[in-house]
Order: structure tokens, then C-alpha cells, then sequence
């Protein structure tokens, strides 16, 4: 079953005691690529997120967000620093009674002073960070689900076009020996008209008409073609991912087509050429979103 390289996903849950949001996102990208926007205590964990990401998602670019809705309380909790604060009182009791200056120390002095009270930075936080793998894989999850709900639809465009592309592979092949029939004759009128009455040469004209008839022979192409639709289609099946085969294959059955199309000579073939490739085209964009 085919996977999309687009989707989406959302997850929260409890981390550290406040509520973390992960966010995800994938596009096409012709290889698997990341890009994480992560706040500051959780930017030692990115290594590990890339890791995580890289073993559930083998193609696209994937947009990871982290962003917290509610904070730990802790993190936002003041700090009283003691030793900092015995040191600015002992330098004002010595101050006072070195130089005899009247007065108390004011608590409110020395709370004002640098360092006494602080917050903790970013580089001091610490976080759980089983349980922030805990929500990305929740996001991951729904991402997964949806790029594979998008890629069974892509499943059954690819498979429709694919039987298209076949109606008009055995309309060709059903038209191709009436074309060599049809060349067969043209020449033998066009000979006869020249030679005015004289006598035909049916040796030659023999040796003629297989010469244009090696020339005009899609048989290889046609075979390669079929060959082609059904590697699709076995592709289709397989639960590996698949995008980069299926993409060179519409290359290769457009090369075909082409090829059919220079030795055409006929107008009805050249319409289920022109057909063909409307229907490579449109499945080629459609290959281009699957993983």
C-alpha cells in the first residue's frame, strides 16, 4: 500500500509537570529531511527527535514544532540564593561598624541586590524526556495515519490511470499490423503508378516492404511499455516505499511512448500516443506525492 508524503499531526500531554504541544507536518521532498523548531530546554533532545522521526518517515520534509501550553510551575518558581545573601549582609554589618554608621539593615535592600533572587535559565531546566518522546510519537502517529489515508487514494488514481494507460497500449497493439498492412499497400500503389504498366519487381518490393516494416516495428516498445504498467502495479502492493521506483518508471514508459510516437505513421495510433501521454503525465504528478 502506497504512503503520501503529505500529512499532518497534533498531540499534548503532561511533561515535567506542564503540558507540552507537538506539532508535525510533511511535504514532498525528494529525499527525508527535517527541520525542528524546539525552545530552548529541549534543544539537547534534537539529535534523538531526528532519530525517532528518521525511523517511521523514509521520505519527505518533516516540520517539527514544540511549544509549551502550559509551563511547569517549578521552572517560573523564584530562588533564594543564601550565600549570596549572608554575603551582602556581613559586607554591610562590616561596613557599618568599620566606619560607625548608624541604621539597620533593610531586607529590602539586600533583596534588591544582584543574585540574591533568581529564576532558572533555560540551561538549568531539566526535562523528562521520555515523556516528550512520549507526545512526538503520539504526533508522528496521527501523521503516519494520515499520510496513509492519502496514500490509498493515491493508491486508486494511480491504479485508474494505470488501467487507462493500458486500454490504449492494446488499442495500439491491435492497430499495429493493420498499419504495416496499410504501408504495405500504399507502397505497392505508389510503385505500380511509377512504373507505368511495366512489369513489378516482387523481389524487391518484398525486400522494400521489410525494410519499412523493421522500421516501423513498436513490438520491443510495446512489450517494455506492458512491462512497465505492470511493475506499477506490483509496486502498488509492495509495503516498502515505493515513490522513487514508481518515478523512474514513468520516466522509462514516457521514453516508450515517445519512441512509439516517431514510428507511428498512422493517425490512429498518434491519437493513443497523444493519450498515453496525457495519462503518464498525470500519473507522474501523482507519483511525485507518494513516499
Amino acid at each position: 500500500m502506497p504512503e503520501s508524503m503529505t500529512g499532518y499531526g497534533l498531540a499534548e500531554g503532561s511533561v515535567s509537570g506542564g503540558r507540552l504541544q507537538v506539532e508535525i507536518r510533511s511535504v514532498n521532498h525528494r529525499h527525508f529531511a527535517t527541520n525542528l523548531k524546539l525552545c530552548t530546554p529541549l534543544q539537547s533532545l534534537e539529535p534523538d527527535l531526528r532519530t525517532r522521526l528518521r525511523e517511521r518517515i523514509a521520505r519527505g520534509h518533516v516540520t517539527l514544532s514544540v511549544r509549551w501550553v502550559e509551563h511547569p510551575e517549578r521552572w517560573n518558581a523564584t530562588r533564594v540564593n543564601l550565600e549570596r545573601a549572608r554575603e551582602v549582609i556581613d559586607a554591610l554589618t562590616e561596613l557599618k561598624n568599620t566606619m560607625s554608621l548608624p541604621g539597620e539593615i533593610d531586607l529590602g535592600f539586600v533583596a534588591r541586590q544582584p543574585d540574591v533572587f533568581s529564576v532558572p535559565t533555560p540551561d538549568e531546566i531539566e526535562v523528562d524526556s521520555d515523556a516528550v518522546f512520549e507526545v512526538v510519537d503520539g504526533a508522528v502517529t496521527e501523521l503516519v495515519a494520515m499520510r496513509e489515508r492519502e496514500g490509498a487514494a493515491l493508491g486508486r488514481e494511480v491504479t485508474g490511470l494505470l488501467q487507462d494507460l493500458a486500454s490504449e497500449v492494446e488499442k495500439v497493439e491491435a492497430r499495429a499490423p493493420q498499419r504495416l498492412a496499410a504501408e504495405r499497400d500504399r507502397l505497392r500503389r505508389s510503385v505500380s503508378e511509377l512504373l507505368n504498366g511495366r512489369q513489378l519487381d516482387e523481389g524487391r518490393m518484398s525486400q522494400e516492404i521489410a525494410l519499412i516494416a523493421d522500421k516501423l516495428d513498436i513490438t520491443e516498445e510495446l512489450v517494455r511499455l506492458r512491462s512497465h504498467i505492470d511493475s506499477c502495479g506490483h509496486a502498488l502492493a509492495s509495503s516498502e516505499p515505493i515513490g522513487r521506483k514508481l518515478t523512474f518508471l514513468g520516466q522509462e514508459m514516457l521514453r516508450e511512448i515517445n519512441t512509439i510516437g516517431s514510428k507511428a505513421n498512422d493517425a490512429a495510433i498518434t491519437q493513443a500516443v497523444i493519450a498515453m501521454k496525457g495519462t503518464v503525465e498525470k500519473l507522474r504528478e501523482q507519483l511525485e506525492n507518494i513516499e
